[in-house]
């Protein structure tokens, strides 16, 4: 990442749950317009991990900070799309998407241009209309992700967001995601259980170990988009973060 402007510092992150250490003092940077994705076993922690740097959840001793100041939601704009379907059933796909912007109090104009630039991205257009009892599961996720882009985030957590869709759709919509984190250039984790998922997509991966969590090792995904999963350089890629995970041990 050389050259690459520091947007997240995370020093010495613990989180327990009473006596149940979950997280073991973590360190790492996140940089500016990264794409970074985060592995383990299953069950280590992962999901604590990232609610935890982004402040969903207190943390139990360490520090994180984005720019220099602790993340704070009445100073950083933080975006989420987790795994389960989370469109508001009473909304269109377009009242869905604006609702961030309408509670930040951006005047209609520009909130018309970000809407329309954001459903084009996510290739909605044409069903700005309609409700999610009337759309598939794909599309609720991109709706998903367009809300979370449009509001144009410092920081955007996604939590296992493709887990429930079948492997054709989700390549689909993988590509999709990297198209709009190209052209918007937001800094992104995305937490994955699918090892393959996030050498497709990251520019590097951190894999976690087993609780108490740590950061096992950081690996470097250095393959232009798109990727050839059968590039023997991404096949060497996932062996060897599958070999890191190890969940069977």
């Amino acid at each position: 990442m050389s050259g690459r402007k520091v947007k997240i510092e995370v020093r010495d992150l613990c989180k327990c749950f009473g006596d149940l250490e979950v997280l073991n003092h973590m360190n790492f940077d996140i940089y500016e317009g990264e794409f970074l994705c985060v592995v383990g076993p299953t069950g280590c922690g992962k999901t604590t991990f990232c609610n935890v740097v982004t402040r969903l959840l207190p943390l139990t001793q360490g520090a994180i900070t984005m720019g220099g100041e602790e993340i704070d939601f009445k100073k950083h704009n933080v975006s989420f799309v987790f795994q389960e379907p989370s469109c508001i059933p009473w909304r269109t796909v377009w009242d869905d998407i604006k609702i961030g912007l309408q509670i930040k109090g951006v005047n209609k104009t520009e909130v018309r241009r970000r809407v329309n630039a954001i459903i084009e991205l996510t290739g909605l257009t044409g069903f700005e209309h309609f409700y999610p009892s009337q759309i598939s599961a794909s599309m609720k996720q991109r709706v998903a992700i367009a809300r979370a882009f449009v509001t144009e985030p410092d920081l955007l957590l996604m939590d296992e967001p493709f887990g429930q869709l079948d492997t054709r759709t989700r390549f689909s919509i993988e590509n999709q995601l990297i198209e709009i984190w190209q052209k918007t250039k937001r800094t992104i984790i995305f937490v994955t259980h699918n090892l393959e998922e996030a050498v497709y997509l990251s520019e590097r991966i951190l894999v976690c170990t087993q609780k108490p969590t740590g950061i096992k090792e950081e690996v470097l995904v250095d393959l232009p988009h798109p990727r050839d999963i059968t590039d023997p350089k991404f096949v060497e890629i996932r062996n060897r973060v599958t070999d890191l995970v190890k969940w069977w041990e």
